[in-house]
């Protein structure tokens, strides 16, 4: 393969059906790549080289092509023109230097290209547009012409005459792109030349327009001359840096990294992370082939690095790009033929791996059996099923589809985090703020490292990227917030970085559960193509599903309507639009972000999610008093924080307008909006009430804590300590000399501990005899006596069994009778008489246990405590396999 000093990479970007792989095929036989020209309908293109690509007849992965255009060193990477496949083709942006924007003159911008358009300007891509199918009856290149500016913008220039002899129109037609140059031009201090188009070009204020055929190699000539002339070439320095784009794997099932070299040199056995790179590949439709080393600006694939991901920055190059277009739509995954779940996920992770538009949303911690996947709609389904099928033997089905919502808040709010278990302690205060739509998270901070030190604050950022965070109406990852550290304190001797993971994840909750929370759905921007007969219709279904549409455009008895509207309710509308006008009307569907959701209160409902019932996400904290943790509810932890807030509700710098989301909250909480400045003593009240719990004698704090067991007056509610007397020795005290009893909630550690749950779902018994092993040695590490609880109260005719093992307690509860009951009447037996702790990650079980004198330890406390344990055991003994 001949490699030019001169190179540049070259997207091909289109809506479906415009050509897109033909122009590929022309571009590569006209300069001599090729012998012979393949076809879609003939299924021998030179990169639609998937079964399904050719079966289907359109891109469903992108590619690449290496050719050259005289001195020109040219990759092509062609990519999926179809909706459901817009992410794969957004990936390839991030590593592209021309954009080849394909129009078909039949169907002219669509909704998909303006989409497309919206990502170049995002990632500020040059584009040439190529106007494709001119050969068909009724082609107007003027009537193309004047669309592309009224809906792309006036800088897209006719240049069918650039290399036969440009007149002083088409020239004054590219100066008019930039005022400065406009000037220049008229003085006659600049000529318009190839120099000056390429700086336009690459400034994005010019984008030449031409016009062709690519099945007939019309315009083909003058699109590659322009290419030579015009395309930008641009300058690498530093060291090695890196942009990843694709993960994929080859036949024989190697993992490849496709890249851009952005910096430096990338040599084979060069380390990346801490992996090798095994091979560099350069990639030219099925084959490739390997060199040594490849210098910056080049794109490969190599083998040997297993840690990357797409949009991921390699070398000097930090962080990942987000993709901007995510699933909108949700379908429950299961197998048909009897395959395990645990099986089909490890499978559909690595499709997961390979496809950004594809999304598993599944909550493994919560050990549901049941895989969500987040998709772009039902096309994308029907190529993942025969996916699956094809690569891993396995049949798949989904169940019915509904969207994706996220959450977001209107107001800015103080989140507070705390957790303080016996030798534990980390404090965390956030301030969430509202952005702007479509922004997605960011984070920052307003803490001083004179009151935190810095490497805290980086593990609090660290643990603020690493999690998707619920929001707390249904659930839904919440979004369009900025969150900033506010202030901390980590303790000297008992902070581990574990600490300040619970102390985070449980402030960012706390702050959700006192927002002014909105829920927010996926839109559809629509272009419906109608008879006019039918156009009042069309607007009265789209004012029905809360859509929003633009004036019509009638054109005698044809009419065009563009606009937005709900995903839920639009996204099958199609059937009904060819329904009612007899097969006349079309509609095209893109990605247009996220919006107040139109039936919150009814989607709120449905979901009967409760925010506290979600232990995996829970906003309480964990306080330490008398030797013991203890829990406080969400809305009493400012009444136990340690550190003070400074942060002031009221400032100026914390007032976000957002009339839609005020007037969504103000309905759902059933009472109107307020004149925008005004505020009555009620809402002045309400205000404080939640924000600084002044009102202490609520009836919701009332219920609250006749629910964990004490009242306000109640002296048996554990009070706070200082920060100082929290450590000092109280916590043990020699003189009492009880003797220690260990109960273990034995299934709710299996599905707690990761190893555990894991090896449950193919085979429990094999999980309940690991914790048993475990447990055994664990208790000839603490010498204290311990009992581990099974639950068999499903089990029909058993009674309650116990296994009396050298050094440990093994009880099977009777039928009828749950381990949380047996647990509750030890710890009523015991709770006084022994020093009893109770390991169950069980919200309510930790309760019982708390009221009746007894130490709780999560599931998590008693895992390390294990480790730590079991391995100076077995490091006493000489044993190296725990």
């Amino acid at each position: 393969m001949e490699i030019s000093n001169r190179h540049i990479n070259i997207g091909i970007l289109a809506h479906v059906d415009a050509g897109k792989t033909t122009l590929t095929e022309a571009l590569l036989y006209k300069t001599n790549t090729l012998r012979k020209l393949g076809r879609v309908d003939s299924r021998d293109s030179f990169l639609d080289t998937d079964v399904q690509e050719r079966e289907r007849g359109i891109t469903i992965y992108s590619k690449q092509a290496e050719f050259c255009c005289e001195d020109l060193g040219i990759t092509l990477l062609d990519t999926p023109g179809h909706v459901d496949f817009s992410a794969e083709a957004e990936c390839v942006l991030q590593v592209l230097d021309l954009c080849l924007l394909l129009v078909s003159a039949a169907d002219g911008v669509k909704g998909h290209t303006l989409t497309l358009w919206s990502l170049l300007r995002e990632y500020g891509i040059p584009a040439i547009i190529f106007v494709n199918k001119m050969d068909q009856p009724g082609a107007d290149k003027e009537a193309v012409l004047k669309e592309l500016k009224q809906r792309l913008g006036e800088c897209c220039v006719d240049f069918s005459r650039a290399f036969t002899g440009f007149t002083s129109e088409d020239e004054e037609a590219v100066a008019v792109c930039d005022e400065k140059l406009t000037e220049e031009y008229l003085e006659g201090k600049t000529a318009i030349d190839s120099k000056v188009i390429a700086g336009l070009l690459e400034k994005r204020k010019l984008f030449p327009v031409f016009f062709g055929s690519a099945l007939k190699l019309e315009g083909i000539d003058e699109l590659l001359r322009a290419i030579k002339a015009y395309a930008p070439v641009k300058r690498y320095d530093g060291g090695f840096a890196a942009r990843v784009f694709k993960i994929s794997r080859d036949a024989q099932g190697n993992r490849l990294t496709h890249m851009k070299i952005l910096g430096g040199v990338l040599k084979s056995r060069d380390i990346i992370g801490e992996e090798k790179i095994n091979q560099i590949r350069i990639y030219s439709g099925g084959k490739y082939e390997t060199v040594t080393e490849l210098e910056a600006g080049r794109i490969c694939a190599v083998t040997g690095l297993n840690f990357t991901k797409t949009g991921m920055g390699l070398g000097s190059l930090n962080g990942s790009n987000p993709i901007l277009l995510e699933p909108v739509l949700c379908y429950a995954a299961a197998a048909d033929d009897g395959t395990d779940t645990s099986v089909l996920l490890s499978k559909l992770r690595i499709l997961e791996e390979e496809e950004p538009q594809l999304k598993i949303y599944n909550d493994e911690e919560s050990g549901r059996k049941e895989i969500l996947l987040g998709v772009m709609g039902e096309v994308q389904l029907e190529v993942l099923k025969r996916s699956v099928q094809d690569r891993f033997g396995i049949s798949v089905s989904f169940g019915e589809g509904s969207v994706l919502y996220k959450e977001t808040i209107a107001a800015p709010v103080e989140g507070i985090g705390h957790f303080e278990p016996l030798r534990h302690y980390a404090e965390v205060h956030l301030l969430l703020e509202p952005a702007e739509r479509g922004s997605g998270l960011s984070f920052g901070t307003l803490c001083s490292e004179d009151i935190l030190d810095k490497n805290w604050q980086r593990l609090i950022r660290t643990h603020l990227q690493e999690k998707i965070h619920k929001g707390v109406l249904t659930g839904s990852p919440v979004t369009d917030m900025r969150i900033s550290i506010l202030t901390g304190r980590a303790h000297p001797k008992h902070t581990e970085g574990g600490d300040f993971r619970q102390a985070t994840y449980r402030a960012v909750r706390q702050g959700l559960m006192q927002a002014e929370s909105i829920l927010l759905e996926p839109y559809y921007a629509f272009r419906m193509e109608l008879p006019s007969a039918n156009l009042g219709r069309a607007m009265t279904d789209i004012e029905n599903m809360s859509g929003k549409s633009e004036a019509p455009e009638i054109n005698g008895e044809e009419a065009v309507l563009t606009g937005t509207a709900p995903v839920s309710v639009i996204r099958n509308y199609a059937k009904d639009l060819v329904a009612y006008s007899g097969g006349m009307g079309r509609i095209a569907l893109s990605p247009a972000g996220y919006g107040l959701c139109h039936n919150a209160e009814e989607v709120i409902e449905k979901s009967a999610y409760l925010p506290e019932a979600d232990l995996r996400n829970t906003p309480d904290s964990v306080f330490c008093a008398h030797g013991s943790g203890f829990v406080v509810p969400w809305d009493q932890v400012r009444d136990y924080m340690h550190v003070e807030s400074e942060y002031n509700p009221f400032s100026e710098s914390n007032v976000f307008h957002d009339d839609e989301a005020t007037a969504f909250n103000a309905k759902r909480r059933g009472h109107d909006t307020k004149e925008p400045g005004s505020i009555g003593n009620d809402e002045v009240d309400n205000i404080l009430n939640r924000t600084f719990y002044s009102n202490s004698g609520s009836d919701v704090n009332a219920e609250r804590e006749k629910r964990m067991g004490y009242g306000r007056e109640d002296k048996k509610r554990p009070k706070s300590m200082d920060f100082d007397e929290a450590y000092s020795d109280y916590r043990y005290n020699p003189t009492e000399k009880k003797e220690k009893l260990l109960v273990v909630d034995g299934y709710n550690i299996i599905y707690a501990w990761e190893e555990l749950k894991s090896l449950a779902p193919k085979n429990l018994d094999s999980a309940r005899d690991k914790l048993i092993d475990i447990m055994s040695n664990y208790q000839g590490a603490i010498g204290s006596e311990v009992i581990l609880v099974f639950d068999a109260y499903r089990v029909k005719g058993r009674g309650r069994s116990t296994l009396d093992l050298p050094n440990l307690k093994v009880v099977y509860t009777a039928e009828g009778e749950t381990a949380d009951a047996y647990i509750e009447g030890l710890a009523a037996k015991y709770g006084k008489k022994k020093d009893m702790t109770v390991a169950t990650s069980d919200r309510l079980e930790q309760t019982v246990a708390w009221g009746s004198n007894c130490r709780r330890m999560s599931a998590r406390e008693l895992e390390m405590a294990v480790a730590r344990e079991v391995y100076e055991l077995m490091k006493k003994y000489g044993k190296k396999d725990s």
